[in-house]
């Protein structure tokens, strides 16, 4: 099994458009309106912003965490620095010896997206 899609809020398609190709780094893979779906890829998965979602929280891995940050549009609103959330003791829920590391923003519709970095300890 493997996750399809994930969708998240946008009452305004052409700012949740701009805003998710600044932060994703990647155009729109489609659009629907009416009825209302804008589609990104982000790996084998699909992104849907759409006005009938409710707002979501999204956790998307970054292989760097500040350059993420970098790229976040000035409309979000960040929910404070990067921290460490723990080591990876085994390989249960990521690769073991590795942090990780989460820096959350709300995007301007009110969805919550952790950006995620999996780094060496040091």
């Amino acid at each position: 099994m493997e996750l399809l899609q994930v969708a998240l809020h946008a009452d305004d398609l052409d700012g949740a458009a701009a805003f998710y190709t600044q932060l994703l780094g990647s155009d729109p893979a489609g659009r629907f309106d009416p009825p209302g779906l804008l589609f990104f890829r982000v790996g084998r998965a699909r992104l849907l912003l759409e006005r009938g979602a409710p707002p979501g929280l999204v956790y998307l891995e970054v292989p760097d965490l500040e350059a993420a940050l970098a790229r976040v549009p000035e409309s979000a609103e960040r929910l404070g620095p990067p921290q460490r959330i723990f080591t990876h003791s085994d390989d249960a829920l990521g690769p073991a010896g590795m942090e990780e590391w989460h820096a959350g923003i709300r995007d301007p519709d009110g969805n919550l997206v952790v950006l995620v970095a999996l780094t060496a300890p040091g």
